[in-house]
């Protein structure tokens, strides 16, 4: 039985990366190699190295949605804080709202000028609730002029510029987090890829706040996974089986990226056909990967579904010692650190 505590790991708290750097591409890359359990110091640009003419490189092109609001309740006037986490249907959200006690169902919350208001129709776990908001006019134009960008937690500098926690080719609005994986690239970097003869292909998962909760138990297979909106359409499908028949890589652009073709393997016995849903998929040790064959990732928080992941491909001991490596050589971790290639 794996335990939460065997994917732990002391991380200095100087390693976390605060702010992105001025050049997306000049990331480190930590090149990890499954067969050899080598490990190569490089720069994320040095990605197409790993390229091979013909291979895809599958990327998650899912916005962040400034999704903190700061409201009022129209009783007392009492401040809250609100994150949007998934957009149920129409104007319906899933929200975590801070602090919880003062919003019970029925709360009517103000936002900025009025433009905005909401009212609470559900009490959810940990702080969640169901809200339906009004307003007048289009909505995302609205939340773009009131709302922040949610960064994670373990971020304490204000960023200067938030389109530094989008990817150059976000396009599909609804995220709650960005999947830093794909940060690195520039559309610079990925002409040259595409040059090269790899397909550029895109898929979408709307990143939910699931992605920074802890694992609060003990046994793995306890853990409940959050779920995320996927999607993949007939011309992604179609770009990637036919990478596959004539002998491609398919290469993954970070967890989000895995955790979607991988939902689809499943579901389809291992074949890649156009699908959208809901997928709450937790890959960890034991997984037999079905679609994915290499991916670049960020480095993730100690004992999170993320490390998890990551050693189901590589290992458990191999992911600790490349950890371990990044470490000692003063890599930078987490949103706007560096990456590594496993392959």
């Amino acid at each position: 039985m794996l335990t939460t505590e065997d994917f732990d790991f002391e991380l200095p708290e100087e390693l976390i990366a605060q702010t992105p750097l001025s050049d997306r591409s000049s990331s480190r890359l930590l090149v990890v190699d499954r067969e050899t359990g080598k490990f190569e110091d490089k720069h994320f640009y040095n990605i197409i190295d790993e390229l091979a003419p013909g291979d895809a490189l599958v990327m998650n092109d899912t916005r962040v949605l400034p999704a903190r609001i700061y409201g009022e309740k129209q009783e007392t006037g009492a401040h809250l804080e609100i994150l949007l986490l998934n957009n149920i249907e129409g104007d319906t959200w899933e929200t975590l709202i801070k602090p919880a006690k003062r919003a019970k169902v029925g709360t009517k919350i103000t936002f900025g000028d009025g433009r905005l208001e909401a009212v609470v129709e559900e009490e959810l776990d940990h702080g969640g609730r169901i809200i339906r908001f009004q307003y007048k006019g289009i909505f995302l134009e609205i939340l773009e002029s009131l709302g922040e960008m949610p960064l994670p937690p373990y971020i304490k500098e204000r960023l200067e510029d938030p389109d530094r926690y989008q990817t150059v080719y976000a396009k599909e609005n609804g995220s709650a987090a960005a999947p830093t994986a794909g940060l690195h690239f520039t559309p610079e970097l990925l002409e040259q890829i595409a040059a090269k003869g790899v397909k550029l292909v895109y898929l979408t998962l709307h990143v939910g706040l699931g992605t920074f909760r802890p694992v609060s138990v003990d046994n793995i297979a306890d853990h409940e996974m959050h779920s995320e909106f996927y999607r993949l359409t007939e011309e992604a499908a179609a770009q990637l089986n036919e990478v596959r028949a004539n002998g491609g890589k398919i290469v993954a652009v970070g967890t989000t990226s895995i955790r979607t073709l991988e939902t689809i393997g499943t579901k389809f016995d291992g074949q890649i056909k156009a699908d959208s849903g809901w997928t709450s998929i937790f890959i960890t040790p034991g997984y037999q990967f079905k679609i994915v064959e290499a991916f670049s990732t960020n480095f993730h928080l100690p004992k999170s579904t993320l490390v998890m992941l990551v050693s189901a491909f590589a290992g458990r001991d191999l992911t600790l010692s490349a950890y371990q490596h990044a470490i000692d050589e003063r890599y930078r971790f987490f949103s706007f650190g560096d990456a590594m290639f496993l392959k």
